[in-house]
Order: structure tokens, then C-alpha cells, then sequence
């Protein structure tokens, strides 16, 4: 069985406070794509990582044991080029689709999508939300939400590859998550609960959360 984990990193992280993109910034000694990279290298289950990459960041890799192609213009476009890539380069049996801005993925997250792969098509983290849910206009409540059976989504995702594939090829650009594009395919995805400590970097603010979690 062949797994390949795609990495996305193709997106300009504006949110996070620096001119840098994030996935190019440092945590302790190295920089925050190779934390994300470095996961999924670790476990011999995985055969390889393609990184998908932003078109005017493709020199800054400098990685010799990944695969990389260029990204689009949106995240699924992204997704979708990464997979066209995998397919015509590696055609693995599953993929793991991963954010490059989550460096911290506890190892047993990754090994927990990987093993319920075996009875399921597709496999993602998530974790029940536990906060009140508002909706906010102008800055002002207008009502609050139920929060029963709504989860926070995390990655890596995990997907029997044709399956995906073939989703991503049918769907439109607009999706902001895989699972979206799997159910919209009729592709049941099961869910696994995931990790507080598999934080994805938006805000400047994330980066001592992660720092803390990874120990620098």
C-alpha cells in the first residue's frame, strides 16, 4: 500500500502579522514548513511528501527528499494540482492532504488517520466545539447557536487517492476544506478526534502557542 502526504503550502498567510509568508518563517532552528514536512517523514509508513508550493516561492524549498509542484489560486485548486501531480508522478493508494501551517500534529493523530484507512475512504481529525457560538453582525450579537454535533476541523485529512481525485476533478474551486469536497462526492468521511495541541498557525499570536507546544 502506497501513502503519500501532501503538504500545502501555497498560501500567503497575511493573517499571521509578517511580509514573509508563515510557512517560510522560523520556529526555534528551522523553518515552520520543514516542522510540517518533517512529521510525515518520520513515519515509515509514508513512501513520500509532495509539497505544493506557491509559483514565486518554488526556489525556496531547498528540500532534496520531498517531491514539490505549484499551486492555483485558491486551496483547492491547490489541493487539485498537487493531486494531478501525485497522479501522473507517484499514484499512490491513499493520500494524507496536510496544511503546511500545522507543525505541530501530534505523531499519534497521523498514525490514528493512517490505521482507520484501512476500513474507511476518508479519515479526518476534529475535535467537538465547546465555546457558545454567536452570530455576529456589525459587532453585535444577533443570536447564539447550538453547538451540538459541530466540530472544528483539523488535518491531515486522509483519502482512499482515486476517491479524492475524482472529487476534486468534479468539484469547483470555492471549497475551503477536502471533507467538503469528499461529502459533495458522496464520499463518507469519517471523523477521529483529534488534538488542542495540532494548531494551525493564522495569527501572530499562534506562534507562541505552537512554540510552547513543540518545546522552543
Amino acid at each position: 500500500m502506497k501513502i503519500i502526504a501532501l503538504i500545502l503550502a501555497a498560501g500567503r498567510g497575511t493573517r499571521a502579522g509578517s511580509a514573509m509568508p508563515k510557512q517560510w518563517q522560523k520556529l526555534g532552528n528551522k523553518r515552520i514548513i520543514d516542522h510540517s514536512i518533517d512529521l510525515f517523514k518520520n513515519i515509515s509508513r509514508i513512501n513520500n511528501v509532495m509539497v505544493v508550493l506557491h509559483p514565486d516561492d518554488l526556489h525556496l524549498l531547498n528540500r532534496s527528499d520531498v517531491l514539490f509542484t505549484k499551486g492555483g489560486h485558491t486551496r483547492s485548486e491547490s489541493v487539485k494540482f498537487g493531486l494531478e501531480a501525485l497522479k501522473q508522478n507517484e499514484m499512490p493508494d491513499y493520500v494524507l492532504i496536510h496544511d503546511a501551517a500545522r507543525p505541530s500534529t501530534p505523531l499519534n493523530v497521523i498514525n490514528n488517520v493512517l490505521d482507520n484507512l484501512d476500513t474507511a475512504d476518508a479519515v479526518s481529525p476534529g475535535l467537538p466545539v465547546t465555546d457558545t457560538l454567536w452570530e455576529v453582525i456589525d459587532e453585535e450579537v444577533m443570536q447564539t447557536k447550538s453547538r451540538k454535533n459541530i466540530w472544528r476541523a483539523q488535518t491531515p485529512q486522509g483519502f482512499n487517492f482515486t476517491k479524492i481525485f475524482d472529487a476534486h476533478v468534479a468539484s469547483s474551486s470555492t471549497a475551503t476544506d477536502d471533507v467538503e469536497v469528499a461529502t459533495s462526492a458522496g464520499i463518507k468521511v469519517k471523523v477521529i478526534r483529534g488534538s488542542e495541541k495540532n494548531i494551525k498557525i493564522t495569527t501572530a499570536e499562534d506562534f507562541d502557542r505552537v512554540t510552547a507546544v513543540l518545546g522552543y
